[in-house]
């Protein structure tokens, strides 16, 4: 018997059996917390982790609890980036990264890293040459050499620091994040970062082979970007990777952001991708996973609802149903799935909604809502 059908008997027989003793359907359809109902982690023991990103907040009250409950993995949603860890050259701060690690640890939970190299939220003294001048400027053959080399120390230096502070702890690394320009505009498809101008790259190189010096030899590397089902993106980014690979560079595995849309990519895009990257030999993780109610930008149909109609929550179960359903059926290729989140009151979305439609509305891209009940993907996914 079909999903749903089976469902739609259910909550008849509920509603008849409610009838004769006088209590309405109406009456007995309080939501369900997250602490009351089954363990996403443990639905799916066996075929990949469920991960959650976090802030160090979030690792007390309730949202620890469910934390504990649902997941057994997790991952900084920024504490661990360049900018937090090391905001001045040679000053590191730990202190809110050893939150979510020693909360992975207590619970016994894997623990992502996330992440080491990123063109975004870095410190711009690692683009500065020794005289404070930006390294990008430079003109001469030999200023342009001795930047490249001051960069690849600077970073070595970084990595260095944090893996052997977290090697024996962390079991996935985002090594490298977003390398691919979103609209390839050069014919390589390289997003064309500081760090590309000054190394090539050879900044790739060095940050894999740095972190694989120092890490668990347990421990996997992982390169990170979205949009990886998308043309010509994924095949950039598996071109690169493929090159990357035939120089000896230990890329052991490719992380799926996948910030995607209720109608968008489609699944067979998605599952080609997983593929495509499984027969290079390497693991698949979907590391930022969030499915947002509208389009990119917001349709102009959606206005960016503040008060989010209930349709559109059975619209984003059904698509959260068909991508654990791939996932599932491709979980001998995929060994984690990382929501961007726990609930719905912390997303990223909201502030991209807002910058849409004049600071109005909220988007809903998680399986738990706003007060950490459970919302219909939730329960399209644990069956």
């Amino acid at each position: 018997m079909q999903r749903k059908l089976r469902k739609l008997i259910i909550a008849a027989i509920v509603i008849l059996l409610m009838l004769p003793t006088g209590i309405s359907a109406e009456e007995n359809t309080e939501p369900e917390h997250a602490l009351d109902v089954h363990s996403l982690s443990e639905r799916y023991e066996g075929s990949f982790d469920i991960g959650a990103a976090v802030e160090p907040a979030q690792l007390d009250g309730v949202q620890g609890e469910i934390l504990k409950r649902h997941y057994n993995s997790i991952v900084a949603e920024n504490v661990m980036k360049p900018i937090n860890i090391q905001p001045e050259e040679g000053k590191f701060d730990f202190e809110e990264a050893d939150k979510i690690v020693e909360f992975a640890e207590e619970n016994n939970m894997d623990l992502r890293f996330h992440t080491l190299v990123w063109h975004s939220q870095v410190p711009e003294w690692f683009f500065l040459d020794e005289k404070g001048n930006p390294m990008v400027e430079a003109t001469d053959p030999n200023q342009q050499r001795k930047n490249k080399k001051l960069l690849l120390t600077r970073l070595k230096k970084h990595i260095k620091k944090i893996v052997k502070r977290y090697g024996d702890k962390v079991d996935s690394w985002d090594v490298v994040n977003e390398v691919i320009d979103p609209n390839a505009s050069n014919d390589r498809g390289l997003r064309e970062s500081q760090w590309y101008q000054i190394t090539g790259t050879d900044y790739i190189k060095v940050a894999f082979e740095t972190v694989r010096k120092y890490a668990d030899e347990d421990a996997k590397l992982y390169i990170n970007d979205y949009n990886t089902e998308v043309e010509p993106k994924r095949t950039y980014l598996y071109n690169l990777v493929k090159d990357l690979l035939a120089q000896g560079v230990p890329i052991e595995g490719v992380g799926h952001q996948s910030h995607i849309q209720i109608g968008w990519p489609s699944i067979d895009d998605m599952e080609t991708s997983f593929n495509m990257f499984a027969e290079l030999g390497l693991d698949n993780q979907i590391t930022e996973l969030d499915v947002s109610l509208y389009g990119w930008p917001p349709r102009p149909a959606y206005e960016t609802y503040e008060d989010i109609p209930q349709e559109e929550f059975e619209r984003q179960a059904e698509r959260y149903d068909a991508l654990f359903e791939l996932y599932e059926r491709l979980g001998d290729k995929i060994s984690s799935v990382t929501f961007w989140g726990i609930a719905d009151n912390h997303t990223w979305l909201n502030d991209r909604a807002k910058d849409y439609n004049d600071g109005v509305g909220v988007d809903a891209p998680f399986v738990f809502d706003t007060d950490y009940n459970v919302k219909p993907a939730y329960w399209e996914i644990i069956d």
